[in-house]
């Protein structure tokens, strides 16, 4: 038969962390700890498989109540508070066996007997299930007087007044208080129909009374819980409708993450997939794997503090080569299973192994929802990790860690293979996909009416507002009023200072208005040039999208700035818009790099503020993103903490989303061998598959990188090392394995400032030695592969005994020189990329100044010169001299048409050029319109230019105009003297006029000072040739 005993609720306690034990004959169990509550719910049920002999022997059912506590060393420890007995036969007794439910005291022991001290109630309902006779052949009478109880008022009394059953007493108990438990009726009535059924299912192997199992593990006295056989569905519902919800998921094991991977699926049926009872999947695995006589035990429920789902599953590995075949068992336990969360601890004991009693491998499986929408339906990413427990401690412990890790990996992997084959893998580029991140951050841009309500939302502008209506009502209800003072007919003076200082006060805020009106215009009207422009060509494409900057800090804390950032990588820049007085801008804004023929390996990112055309700005703050240190996931939403002084103070971030993604498949690569080949003077291939997949996980790297060579070599530290170098198209790796000591590094073909090859020495035993050095804080993290750190900061790593040392080190020089000198040939190579169509056509505003601005402009410069103006007008010639002064002062790609006559005695002709990045940091590009005519008198020439500048923030918003006037400065007419002249015509007002027209006078001025420089040098230099 079977007895069902609820514990449902206590109070009055004299502690608030409790809980129940009961103890059945030998057997025991107990409830979990009540926290924070001196009136403890538990609502917990417990069954016991019991003979008809336990009852006849009149047995008890004693509930203890203890307080659970945790002593000054963080142990756990137990304080008994009371007690209560309550005898077998009293129940059996009762109708249909069943005591309803029932308040009893709690008695307090002392020496091992029951005083008459009361430390709260408990309230308790038991069942027995089953016929039961007493061995005499008498009906058993009602007992009830064996059991403390109340009805209305709760009886109380001593356990001795009412215990009479050894005796022969007999006390007739009243129930009167059993109307106030007839609410609880039909739902004990439910519990025990449906334990009725799970009752069918318990285990029937018991001996003499023994072997009784319970909901309950008391692990305190290491006695055997008991366990309850159920289908795997129901433990999972059971769980599912428990306390779980609350459970967190646990933390990943110690040893790390052997499987970390997206599937198509839905968590619980990938969980059924993997867990089921009899799954065909595990038996496929097994087959792959080796495993033999395997045996799956059945899921079993077991209750702790909350219920959780067990088997144990044994089987045979395989026999290797250092190791016989060997039993192994694992003990599987469900942590968390909530419907969408699901986590089994594994723990694999194989105690035939060498030293297999000292350890256990613990394993970890995660199922988790994945949140990213997608187009397949519901997907779920699966998480294993391992770690070791050693029960005790040996010298092999590394080696057993070595080898278990090793053997984890392998199994894991095969693992992985396999579930792709049924459940489709998600890349990280299917969750987050490109197109559609980046139409939604388009979408993100605000409308001009909420921006323009955001703005405007200010003191200013609403007392503004409040002011002008508060005086055009006044103005609505008041006469005209007479002319006094100092007042005439049109004119109406302040009649008071009040007067005065109101109006006062209207202008100020009036203007503050209209400022602030100009500034929002200009904001909206003005967009980056490289915002929105397609990428050209196939190969790597990188496409960022800027969001917003938080807390960018000025160098002067008091004045606002205007941010505008710039993206380099590869050697080409994109430009952001400026965004105007904004500590924290909102940008929105879309920027691709033009096709690269290699990964990109990092992308580095400065902030500016705004200060002229010319003028680069004071930094705001600068950060390098290492493709190598991020995922896909964590690019595609990126908050970069900013560096410098005033941006790490004020913790200033940009928040972007990067996406890099190759356009033109397997023939990128092979492009780039081509380049790397004509260097090396040899054939390159493209490893297999298997050597890049095993180089990739080795340092951790994206599935883009490839290997292209790796050498066996010594690195040259205090004590040599003997391993492996790997280079790829983007990093030089170095790893090594000696008696389970690894050394392993990489560093990046940019980080390194100089190769060089060294002499055999007696050191080096006659081998000659490749010396790479670092440049100044770079690659920090390959510090510990280093043999020394010079005065410089440079790191110096020291290479020896190459199989082919000529060989290896032409390879590794040439892979350096394409990587790290093929910047400034890309930037050429983008340069002759552009449209030239028309590179002379200038803006339809261009018109060539006259002489009536001549008298408006200002003098920037004038020089005088040891040469007649025939020479000096060379200059502008276009000829040979024109070209080498242009392009030595910075002009790239520089070009200009003929003079041509268009009236009697007057020429003109156009210039097109682009300046370097040393003179404007845009590197924006030029077109100008001269003109030039004699001077009066034929002293000399006049030149008038018109310079309109392109792809430089607010470069359509003016133009420049010069004016050259070279005249003769002696009467022998070898000397002259040249002024220039400089105007500024805005074309759209802006608020920086006057720093923008600052920065373009002394940019101006500098330039002109470099090419007369030049000029005289080159004319020297020519004047020489002709003499010699």
């Amino acid at each position: 038969m079977r007895l069902y005993v609820y514990i449902l609720q206590a109070k009055d306690l004299p502690a608030k962390e409790t809980f129940a034990k009961l103890h059945v004959g030998k057997h025991k169990s107990k409830t979990r700890v009540a926290r924070d509550t001196s009136s403890p719910i538990w609502n917990e049920e417990f069954v016991f498989r019991i003979s008809t002999d336990v009852v006849d022997e009149g047995d008890d059912v004693v509930v203890s109540i203890l307080h659970h506590e945790l002593d000054r060393y963080s142990n756990v420890s137990t304080g008994l508070i009371g007690k209560v007995r309550i005898p077998l036969r009293s129940v059996a007794a009762e109708e249909n066996q069943t005591l309803l439910p029932t308040w009893f005291v709690i008695e307090k022991p002392s020496d091992g007997k029951l005083v008459n001290i009361e430390c709260g109630k408990i309230l308790l309902s038991l069942s027995l299930q089953g016929k039961w006779e007493s061995n005499s052949g008498e009906k058993v009478q009602n007992d009830k007087q064996d059991i403390m109880l109340e009805g209305v008022k709760e009886l109380e009394g001593s356990p001795k007044d009412l215990s009479s059953s050894k005796d022969g007493k007999k006390r007739k108990h009243h129930h009167d208080g059993k109307h106030i438990m007839k609410n609880f009726v039909n739902q004990i009535d439910k519990l025990f129909h449906k334990k009725e059924e799970i009752s069918k299912r318990l285990h029937d192997d018991s001996s003499g009374g023994q072997g009784i199992t319970s909901n309950y593990e008391d692990a305190t006295d290491k006695s055997s819980c008991s366990a309850t056989c159920t289908s795997f569905e129901e433990g999972l519902d059971l769980m599912q409708s428990s306390d779980s919800e609350k459970e967190e998921m646990p933390e990943n094991l110690t040893g790390g993450v052997l499987v970390d991977q997206k599937y198509l699926v839905s968590p619980c049926n990938l969980n059924k997939f993997l867990f089921a009872p009899s799954s065909e999947f595990r038996k496929e695995v097994a087959e792959l794997q080796g495993l033999s006589d395997v045996q799956e035990g059945p899921w079993t429920m077991m209750q702790e503090d909350t219920p959780h789902l067990t088997r144990v599953v044994t089987y045979m590995r395989a026999a290797t080569k250092m190791v016989k075949a060997v039993k192994a068992t694992e003990n599987q336990i469900y942590r968390k299973a909530n419907g969408k969360e699901f986590a089994v601890f594994v723990s694999v004991s194989t105690p035939d192994v060498p030293y297999g009693s000292t350890f256990k491998v613990e394993l970890l499986y995660k199922i988790l929802p994945e949140t990213e929408p997608t187009a397949g339906g519901e997907s779920s990413r699966l998480i294993i990790s391992w770690g070791i427990q050693f029960n005790q401690s040996t010298i092999m412990k590394g080696m057993i860690e070595g080898g278990a890790k090793q053997g984890l990996r392998e199994s894991f992997e095969q693992f992985s293979d396999l579930l792709a084959k049924t459940y489709k893998t998600l890349d990280p580029a299917v969750v987050l996909d490109k197109d559609q991140v980046i139409a939604t951050v388009q979408s993100e841009q605000k409308t001009d009416l909420k921006s323009a309500f955001l703005y405007f939302w200010s003191s200013s502008v609403i007392c503004a507002v409040l002011l002008s209506i508060y005086v055009v009502v006044h103005i609505l209800h008041c006469e005209p009023s007479k002319i006094q003072g100092l007042e005439f007919y049109g004119l109406d003076l302040p009649d008071s200072f009040g007067e005065l200082f109101s109006s006062g006060m209207l202008v100020l805020l009036l203007e503050r208005v209209y400022m602030m009106t100009v500034h929002f215009i200009q904001a909206r009207l003005h967009r980056g040039r490289d915002h929105g422009v397609k990428s050209n060509g196939k190969g790597w494409i990188l496409t960022i999208a800027l969001i917003k900057g938080t807390n960018l800090a000025s160098v002067e804390a008091t004045e606002l700035f205007d941010p505008y950032v710039i993206f380099t990588c590869n050697g080409k820049t994109r430009t952001s818009s400026v965004k105007l007085q904004a500590q924290d801008p909102q940008w929105n804004e879309v920027i691709e790099f033009d096709a690269m023929e290699e990964p990109p390996s990092v992308l580095d990112v400065e902030v500016f503020d705004f200060d002229g055309p010319f003028d680069q700005g004071a930094s705001l703050g600068h950060a390098e993103i290492n493709f190598f240190k991020h995922t896909a996931d964590e690019l595609a939403d990126l908050c970069v903490p900013l560096v410098g002084h005033h941006a790490q103070a004020s913790q200033s971030k940009l928040q972007l989303r990067i996406f890099l993604e190759n356009k033109n498949g397997v023939e990128t690569m092979k492009d780039y061998l081509s380049k790397v080949e004509k260097e090396v003077g040899k054939k390159l291939n493209i490893r297999s598959p298997q050597k890049n997949c095993a180089f990739q996980k080795l340092f951790g790297l994206p599935h883009e990188e490839f290997l292209l060579k790796e050498y066996t070599c010594y690195l040259k530290r205090k004590l040599p090392v003997q391993g492996k170098l790997y280079l790829s198209a983007r990093i030089v790796a170095f790893y090594s394995n000696v008696f389970g000591h690894k050394t392993k590094f990489y560093f990046l073909w940019e980080d390194i400032d100089d190769i060089q090859v060294l002499p055999p020495t007696f050191a080096s035993l006659g081998s000659p030695l490749l010396l790479i050095i670092l440049k100044k804080n770079r690659g920090l993290d390959a510090k510990h592969g280093a043999k020394s750190l010079d005065d410089e900061g440079r790191l110096w790593f020291y290479f020896q005994s190459f199989v082919s040392f000529d060989a290896t080190s032409r390879t590794i020089m040439a892979l350096w020189k394409t990587r790290t000198l093929s910047v400034d040939h890309r930037a050429q190579i983008a340069e002759e990329e552009q449209d030239v169509s028309d590179p002379f056509l200038l803006p339809e505003d261009v018109a060539v100044v006259s002489d009536s601005d001549a008298l408006k402009m200002s003098k920037v410069y004038t020089r005088d010169l040891p040469c007649d103006v025939e020479l000096v007008m060379k200059i502008f010639g276009g000829g040979e001299l024109e070209r080498k002064i242009m392009e030595k002062s910075g002009c790239l790609n520089y070009a200009s048409t003929t003079w041509e006559s268009k009236n009697p005695g007057v020429y003109e002709r156009r210039l097109s050029y682009k300046y370097n990045h040393y003179v404007s940091v845009f590197g924006g590009g030029v077109t100008c319109a001269q003109q030039k005519s004699l001077a009066p008198s034929d002293e000399g020439w006049i030149l008038n230019e018109i310079v309109a500048l392109h792809d430089v923030p607010f470069g359509d918003h003016f133009r420049v105009h010069l004016r050259y006037e070279v005249k003769k400065a002696g009467v022998d007419c070898k000397t002259s003297k040249c002024d220039v002249y400089l105007k500024i015509r805005w074309l759209k007002t802006i608020k920086f006029e006057q720093r923008i027209s600052k920065s373009i006078m002394e940019k101006f001025r500098t330039r002109l000072n470099v090419i007369f420089d030049l000029f005289q040098k080159e004319s020297v230099a020519n004047s020489s040739l002709t003499l010699l």
